[in-house]
């Protein structure tokens, strides 16, 4: 496997229901690919943009696998965190997680 990690975060934009929307999602996306590679972890971390995740009710939404874990409702002020306790010490942010 290439990659130990890898984000992926919605940028899917729906007119008829809520949806993460691609200016923030891509918002998001930008801030988890500094924040991955200021930790210089854009080796074995990669953070992109996904089309829809099927949980527009939750957006802005995202995905870390190999995990499958999901989080919703993710604001920049998010970012910092997840990167910090999942991706870096594998600790799931509890708050943000999304449990089917």
């Amino acid at each position: 496997m290439k990659y130990q990690k890898h984000l992926f975060i919605c940028t899917n934009q729906r007119q008829e229901k809520a949806s993460c929307g691609e200016t923030t999602g891509m918002k998001l996306v930008e801030l988890f690919k500094k924040s991955i590679a200021q930790r210089k972890l854009n080796i074995s971390v990669r953070a992109q943009r996904a089309g829809c995740l099927d949980v527009c009710d939750f957006g802005p939404a995202m995905v870390v696998y190999p995990e499958g874990i999901f989080y919703g409702n993710v604001t920049e002020n998010d970012v910092e965190e997840i990167v910090e306790s999942h991706i870096v010490h594998n600790i799931p942010v509890e708050r943000l997680r999304l449990k089917f």
